[in-house]
């Protein structure tokens, strides 16, 4: 019985000392902050649609059967409703209308903040003892610099905007400007103008778990600001890391049907 019993224990041993090592080489803070180096990933469908929506398909593309369906999602809003102003909401409805052909996603565009953090696609933090951080995505081989010390103003519209961030205590807090009008923030056609300012917070819960949120303001779209809410996960298995996905060559037919003399389905 002694005999089974230390066989068991050595079992377990052998079982969590990779975890046990891999938390040992991963420090609780850098620079004095809490350390969100990492490949995170958001694990709901708000890639869909931010508000709550159920399992819906997608007729144009019935020869891929099952695959081709919208997975059902919670709504991931702090009150669960965009609070659009009038003349939004229709331009909203207006963008649903031409899915998936009006998606800058579709057309391989930057994905713009904060749909990059929910996309369905991991993304990396690179966090060093001091200076500026990195956040990196596959999609688009898009990237953006958290600047720490630079918060002049953005030079120029982009698709990425400019990020200034600082620390509240152990909370980062990331305020993006400069983004152009183009990105949407889901499939859905949810949308903003350039006058768009996202203010993200980074809580690091543990070891593998981030509180994400997202306060959304922009007075030409919406009525009140509003906040979005949510867990990131690591990606804890051994060499995790992002593959890229230079989506340019995807979109070509979608970009250049005429040129190309294929008709649009």
């Amino acid at each position: 019985m002694r005999s089974r019993f230390l066989s068991t224990l050595l079992l377990l041993v052998a079982m969590i000392a990779p975890a046990l090592a891999q938390q040992a080489e991963r420090p609780d803070t850098i620079g004095r902050h809490p350390n969100l180096n990492g490949v995170w990933q958001a694990l709901n469908s708000a890639y869909w649609n931010l508000e709550a929506h159920s399992a819906e398909a997608l007729d144009e593309f019935w020869p891929m059967g099952a695959i081709a369906a919208i997975p059902a999602g919670k709504s991931v809003i702090r009150g669960g409703k965009i609070p659009y102003l009038p003349e939004a909401l229709a331009l909203r409805d207006q963008h649903r209308a031409n899915w998936p052909g009006a998606d800058p996603e579709a057309k391989c565009y930057m994905l713009g903040v904060p749909r990059a953090t929910y996309h369905d696609m991991p993304f990396q933090i690179v966090q060093g003892d001091s200076g500026d951080l990195l956040m990196v995505y596959p999609f688009a081989a898009a990237n953006r610099v958290i600047n720490m010390s630079d918060f002049s103003a953005p030079p120029i519209d982009s698709w990425m905007g400019k990020s200034d961030g600082a620390w509240e205590g152990n909370v980062l807090v990331v305020t993006t400007t400069g983004q152009n009008e183009f990105s949407w923030l889901d499939r859905a056609g949810n949308h903003h103008s350039n006058l768009l300012k996202v203010t993200e917070r980074f809580t690091l819960l543990d070891a593998n778990h981030i509180q994400y949120e997202a306060t959304l303001e922009d007075p030409l779209t919406y009525a009140e600001p509003w906040t979005i809410e949510m867990p990131l996960y690591r990606l804890i298995e051994d060499n995790a890391q992002l593959l890229e996905h230079k989506c340019v060559p995807f979109a070509d037919k979608l970009l250049y049907s005429d040129l190309l003399g294929i008709e649009k389905p």
